[in-house]
């Protein structure tokens, strides 16, 4: 199995969880990685380079889904615009940029650990999910995990994911503030925003997104 790996602080519970249940499973011998951007990951996942992968909402449209995404049910800190900034998109993104366009705003469209350390040191941001919020009451979805095959496979991975609250290592925890420059506090401060269930509140936000993308 070639799972598409998107280094993100917003995935690092399902990064620690998927060590740990390819340790403990039949998996243990099979799974490889290929690691890159949401931009590029979508890519390697619609060329079949990958077997599966957190796949942006724009592009995750007609593939099957296990119902685990990356969600924000309000702000979410890591998909921001600055305002002030000249027009300008995040060449890792797929969603984010289409989503500041669908909400008419204007800036320079910033995701991932560099928006989410922007955001912790600024003020003058626009927050997407945040945004999408306000306007239509419902939670962002920004990714979900699809797959080709196997879908017995990766419903295990969900059914497990779910049911257990994941606890981050010291180790590793200290070696993404490292990495990102930010503070292991504000890592988990920050991962409290995010949802990985794809409920129908989830759903019903995605299909809105979806009807402004067909207008």
């Amino acid at each position: 199995m070639i799972f598409g790996k998107i280094e993100y602080l917003n995935l690092l519970p399902f990064h620690v969880f998927m060590k740990r249940f390819t340790r403990s499973s039949q998996e243990q011998m099979s799974m490889h990685y290929k690691r890159g951007v949401p931009s590029k990951i979508n890519k390697k996942f619609i060329s079949h380079e990958v077997d599966a992968a957190f796949i942006s909402s724009v592009k995750a449209r007609k593939y099957k889904n296990i119902g685990l995404g990356i969600i924000a049910k309000k702000e979410v800190q890591s998909v921001i615009v600055v305002p002030n900034a000249r027009d300008e998109s995040d060449t890792e993104s797929a969603t984010s940029n289409i989503l500041a366009k669908a909400l008419s705003i204007k800036g320079k469209v910033l995701i991932g650990d560099k928006a989410l350390a922007y955001s912790l040191r600024n003020d003058d941001y626009i927050d997407l999910a945040k945004e999408w919020h306000t306007r239509y009451n419902s939670p962002f979805v920004f990714a979900l995990l699809c797959y080709h095959k196997d879908k017995q496979k990766y419903k295990r991975i969900q059914k497990n994911f779910l049911k257990q609250k994941v606890k981050i290592p010291r180790y590793i925890l200290v070696k993404a503030s490292k990495k990102t420059a930010i503070k292991e506090n504000d890592i988990l401060e920050y991962l409290k925003l995010i949802s990985y269930k794809y409920d129908k509140k989830a759903e019903h936000g995605l299909k809105k997104f979806y009807s402004l993308l067909d207008n």
